[in-house]
C-alpha cells in the first residue's frame, strides 16, 4: 500500500494575466518567474503559463500564472481559461491610451467569464518610461471606480513586480479563509496545458516592457 505524498506547498493559486496586445503581459510574467527581461518580445500565441512558489507569512504558495494573448482573434480561445482562475491581473500600458480605455472591455470579459469572487488587480505597466500618457492618479481613479487594487509596474526594471504577485496571493488566501474551500476548482486547467505558443505558429516582433 503506497503512501500518499503531501504536496510541497500550502496553497495552489491559478492566476491569469489579461490586457491588450503588447502591454507587457509576457514581460511581467518573465520578470516575476525568471527575473528576466527579453530585449525582443515574441507575442503570445493563445496561452502560455509559468509556475513559481513564493512565501506568504510562512506558507508556501504555488502560483500557476497563465499568460493570455491580447489579440482579438485569440479572445475566444482565452475565454475558457477564466474558469477556475482565482486571481486576474489586468494590464494596460502607461504609454498607450488605447490600452487604458480598453480596460472597460476587459472588465466586461471578466464579468461574463470569471467567477464573481475572483480577486482582481489593475496594473499600469511600463511606468519607467518618460513618455507616459496615463499618470498614476488617473490609473488609481479607474481602479477605485471598479473596486480594484492598483499597481504601477515596470517589467524592465522590476518595479513592483514581486509586490504585485505577493499582494494578489495574500488577497486570495485571505478570501479563502472567509469562505468555504473551492480548491477543487483551482485545479481546473492545471493539467490542461494550452500553452503551445512557444512552438505553435510564427511570432512577430513587437514592443514590450
Amino acid at each position: 500500500m503506497s503512501s500518499i505524498k503531501r504536496p510541497g506547498y500550502d496553497h495552489l493559486l491559478k492566476l491569469i494575466i489579461i490586457g491588450d496586445s503588447s502591454v507587457g503581459k509576457t514581460c511581467i510574467l518573465l520578470r516575476f518567474s525568471e527575473d528576466n527581461f527579453p530585449t525582443t518580445h515574441m507575442p503570445t500565441i493563445g496561452i502560455d503559463f509559468k509556475i513559481k512558489s513564493i512565501n506568504v507569512e510562512g506558507q508556501v504558495v504555488k502560483l500557476q500564472v497563465w499568460d493570455t494573448a491580447g489579440q482579438e482573434r485569440f479572445r475566444t480561445i482565452t475565454q475558457t481559461y477564466y474558469k477556475g482562475a482565482m486571481g486576474i491581473i489586468l494590464v494596460y500600458d502607461c504609454t498607450e491610451e488605447k490600452s487604458f480605455s480598453n480596460i472597460s472591455n476587459w472588465m466586461k470579459q471578466i464579468e461574463q467569464h470569471a467567477s464573481k469572487d475572483v480577486a482582481k488587480v489593475l496594473v499600469g505597466n511600463k511606468a519607467d518610461k518618460e513618455d507616459k500618457v496615463i499618470d498614476t492618479e488617473t490609473g488609481k481613479q479607474l481602479a477605485d471606480e471598479y473596486g480594484l487594487d492598483f499597481f504601477e509596474t515596470s517589467a524592465k526594471t522590476g518595479l513592483n513586480i514581486p509586490e504585485l504577485f505577493d499582494s494578489i496571493a495574500r488577497t486570495i488566501i485571505k478570501d479563502k479563509k472567509k469562505a468555504p474551500s473551492t480548491s477543487g476548482s483551482t485545479r481546473e486547467g492545471t493539467l490542461t496545458i494550452g500553452g503551445k505558443g512557444k512552438e505553435g505558429g510564427k511570432k512577430d516582433k513587437s514592443g514590450c516592457c
